[in-house]
């Protein structure tokens, strides 16, 4: 087998061209066998075998710098530099990340895990570089999804002033998760091979500059003035009129071609891009039929490629899903948007029942909060679903674009909370504390499946800004008898004792009802709160709860620093109220991948800890 001939980094350069042909499909074949096991971003990862190859044939590891945008599809790239057996636990607690990380290899230059960042990051290393007078090769490698995020214009803007050389390979496989949209994807899709014009450029130009005197003045004017002609019929006019030289579109399983033209783009002395055509999911017939699918999954049956663990009830997702179109059926000025997340946010189905109240706008989460703040200004009645790891990027818009106008923006806050296996730069643990300082917003979170349904239609009927904020995975169907409405700013009184009082925001209502029994089984009365509101916070139970509660334990899967917890202490001390608060959330810190229970148990989120914290808070305080 020629994967056991790959033991470290540039092990592939021993390998003729059978051998390595043989390694493209073992590599396949392994990838296959191993994420339906464990999991993971399958057709990403098939779709760069060869890519990922002929970046290693071409350079020289850990030298050289290569840095994948968003990451999830470096699983060739980690078999070549000799993380083979580490691919048994990937993505678990302790195992090997899904993502590149440089604490796990020299070989991985720079944390990804987000879209749209690869190419600053490679300016930054080829700034450093000149600086330190090196000279390794530094590759950014970007899909043609993240490619529509404003980050990427960004660097590329700042990449054509560049004078030393600086790659960039343009991975074109019209995916990011949901199909591609938008003027750039148009663009790209046009494209045809160009190596032709490339070569005839490259021979004009240098005759030119032989002229004694004026060839490079020559040069330089007609580099200025590109003809509307010359826009319609050259490929890659859009990067070399920045000043980035084209070269491409290359088949991106040809490796021979792969090869050479990386080996051409290494002697160009400024930025250049690379485009390579890639078929997301290749050599497995399930992922390159629905490569969406084939993302970011679970375990699955190789033979027919369906997942072998199925949801028996509905996801918050799902549920998200249904009341919307519910309610929009009822009002036709409710419209949708997704930053090319259809699919995971639930919003397919909107999509395809109201087509022209649904909007896409690629990946590209700043863009949709200002263009949903847009929507809501010209009266319309917008959600934008968006995950928690994700709406980080529009902190800025939703403050200055939604909240200072008090625009009604429903925003879903999808995958909140501990996501489990894509690690720290997905672990939805920060909303709560960004959210909670933007003046004008409204949070809120549901205990289960009903009250996700009736908050949902809360936050359209608001009339100004609201985040809604809830889990990946099935909607928790306890506490059914408790369905109070929605009233707002309150929180809903569950149990109603003295002593020790609980209080929990969201998802974590099942931890926070054991968390009561436990408190009770140890003979101590427990009263039990759903915050519903995150913000405002219910300062009028607060102060309620003071007078026959010496204990306060707020439950929130979020990180403590600015969380709800700590608004609860806030306020108490404030308010003078003799009451003690006891925090239970996520400490100052990132959390890695694993599973999300094993997660709880590491971070504290465990009830015979809380418990025992609780109780032990308790006694002290009656001994004062």
């Amino acid at each position: 087998m020629m994967l056991e001939m790959i033991r470290k980094e540039n092990d592939i350069k021993n390998l003729d061209e059978r051998q390595l042909k043989e390694l493209a499909g073992e590599i396949r074949q392994f990838l296959i066998g191993k994420i339906s096991q464990t999991g993971g971003h399958l057709a990403s990862n098939l779709g760069v075998v060869e890519l990922t190859m002929a970046l290693h044939l071409t350079l020289n590891f850990p030298k050289d710098k290569l840095i994948w945008d968003v990451g999830h599809q470096s699983y060739t790239h980690k078999l070549l530099t000799g993380r083979k057996e580490g691919f048994d636990d990937l993505r678990k607690y302790g195992g090997m990340s899904g993502f590149p990380k440089r604490k796990e290899s020299d070989c991985d230059a720079f944390d990804t895990g987000h879209s749209s960042t690869s190419i600053s990051a490679g300016l930054g290393y080829v700034a450093a570089r000149e600086f330190m007078g090196e000279s390794h090769s530094v590759v950014s490698v970007i899909g043609d999804g993240a490619l529509t995020g404003g980050m990427a214009f960004e660097a590329l803007n700042n990449a054509s002033r560049l004078k030393s050389n600086f790659i960039v390979v343009l991975n074109d496989n019209n995916m990011s998760i949901s199909e591609n949209v938008g003027g750039m994807s148009r663009y790209l899709n046009g494209l045809r091979t160009a190596q032709a014009y490339t070569g005839l450029k490259k021979g004009v130009e240098d005759t030119l500059k032989r002229i004694p005197g004026t060839g490079d003045r020559i040069v330089s004017q007609i580099r200025k003035t590109k003809s509307g002609i010359k826009q319609l019929f050259v490929p890659g006019m859009f990067f070399e009129d920045m000043g980035i030289t084209y070269l491409g579109p290359v088949d991106g399983h040809d490796l021979r071609k792969l090869v050479k033209v990386l080996s051409e783009a290494k002697r160009v002395d400024h930025a250049v891009l690379v485009h390579v055509i890639t078929k997301k999911g290749k050599g497995y017939a399930p992922a390159e039929e629905n490569p969406a699918r084939f993302h970011g999954m679970g375990s699955f049956d190789i033979e027919t490629g369906e997942p072998t663990a199925i949801e028996t009830t509905d996801t918050y997702t799902q549920v998200f899903s249904k009341v919307l179109v519910d309610i929009a059926k009822r009002d036709d000025k409710v419209a949708a948007i997704t930053a090319a997340m259809a699919d995971g946010t639930g919003l397919s189905v909107f999509a395809r029942r109201f087509p022209q109240r649904f909007f896409d706008v690629g990946i590209a989460e700043e863009h949709a909060m200002t263009f949903a703040a847009g929507l809501a200004a010209g009266g319309m009645k917008p959600v934008f679903a968006v995950y928690s790891s994700f709406l980080q990027r529009a902190y800025d818009q939703t403050l200055h674009d939604v909240c200072i106008q008090d625009l009604p923006v429903v925003i879903a806050v999808d995958r909140a909370g501990l996501v489990g296996s894509d690690g720290e730069t997905h672990q939805g643990v920060f909303d709560l504390s960004f959210l909670s300082t933007i003046p004008n917003m409204t949070v809120i979170s549901p205990k289960n499946r009903w009250e996700m349904a009736d908050m949902l239609r809360f936050a359209f009927d608001l009339g100004h800004p609201v985040a809604i904020r809830y889990p990946r995975g099935s909607a928790y169907e306890g506490m059914k008898k408790f369905r109070a409405p929605v009233e707002y700013g309150k929180a809903e009184m569950l149990y109603e004792e003295e002593g020790i009082a609980v209080i929990f925001v969201g998802h974590m209502a099942e931890l926070a009802d054991r968390v009561r029994r436990g408190i009770k089984e140890t003979g101590y009365s427990c009263s039990l709160i759903n915050a519903r509101f995150v913000k405002p916070l219910d300062t009028a139970l607060l102060e309620e709860l003071a007078k026959d509660h010496k204990l306060i334990v707020t439950i929130e899967e979020n990180v403590i620093t600015g969380g709800f917890g700590e608004q609860v202490m806030d306020y108490i001390s404030r308010a003078g109220l003799n009451v003690r608060v006891r925090n239970i959330g996520i400490g100052d810190e990132y959390v890695e991948h694993g599973n999300v229970d094993v997660l709880r148990r590491e971070v504290g989120l465990d009830k015979d800890v809380i418990v025992k914290q609780a109780v032990a808070d308790y006694l002290v305080l009656q001994e004062q």
